[in-house]
């Protein structure tokens, strides 16, 4: 596969279970066992996908994954003993892009990271198709809005958005239906795919959107019962 997988745990006996079953699928694997030898480590290696631990000694989950967000846009899934609603929103708030909990399935962790990468993959080929159906029927429009579908970066008005993984896909598939309004199922159904997670987490996702766009750019609708639009110029609902 040629992906790096970063776990990052006080606990050598998950870091090993976890590691053998990634080697197994093909994964390059590296591990770090606090906050501050990941964050060391990510300074000198390129990481594709991050397993976070949150209760680790000097520097939690929660620190590390908030350190990460400012500079990195490496997909997070949060792998811990805390199972509270709340510590779950939490982690999606300050930027992960799932959740799991203590003790888990260590076929189902497998799977989530797999399911992952097949989405990245078909996402980046429907965005090349898209691409060229749009080069073939161009229509020149000027958006203080650019999105990178190669880097998946985000940029406004030229600067540079901090978003995860899944905050650009969202935002990407919005992007995508412009003025259309598409449900939270549609929108869970797309970018989520056949990984596993929660559908109240497009809400979260959602609103992390907004804060990053500020309230100049209000481009995310709201329709009450609904769902959501993406909408550019002075357009109400």
């Amino acid at each position: 596969m040629g992906k790096t997988v970063l776990i990052i745990d006080d606990d050598q006996d998950i870091v090993k279970l976890i590691m053998k079953s990634l080697k197994y699928e093909q994964f390059d694997v590296i591990s770090a066992y606090s906050g501050k030898e990941a964050l060391s480590l990510l300074k000198e290696k390129h990481m594709d996908f991050i397993v976070l631990d949150i209760m680790m000694p000097e520097m939690d989950g929660f620190e590390v994954c908030r350190n990460i967000r400012k500079s990195y846009n490496i997909p997070i899934l949060f792998l811990s003993a805390r199972d509270s609603d709340i510590d779950k929103i939490i982690g999606l708030e300050i930027g992960a892009d799932d959740y799991m909990t203590k003790p888990f399935s260590i076929q189902e962790l497998t799977t989530r990271i797999k399911a992952h990468f097949r989405k990245m993959d078909r996402m980046y080929k429907e965005w090349t198709d898209l691409r060229k159906d749009t080069d073939i029927n161009s229509h020149t429009v000027i958006s203080p809005l650019v999105l990178n579908d190669n880097t998946f970066e985000a940029f406004l008005n030229k600067q540079k958005l901090d978003l995860s993984a899944k905050e650009f896909q969202i935002l990407s598939f919005l992007m995508q239906h412009p003025n259309n309004v598409l449900t939270r199922e549609q929108i869970y159904e797309n970018v989520w795919c056949d990984e596993y997670g929660e559908i109240n987490t497009v809400t979260v996702h959602i609103k992390n959107i907004r804060k990053k766009l500020g309230s100049q750019y209000d481009f995310i609708k709201t329709i009450w019962g609904v769902g959501y639009k993406y909408v550019e110029g002075k357009e109400s609902v």
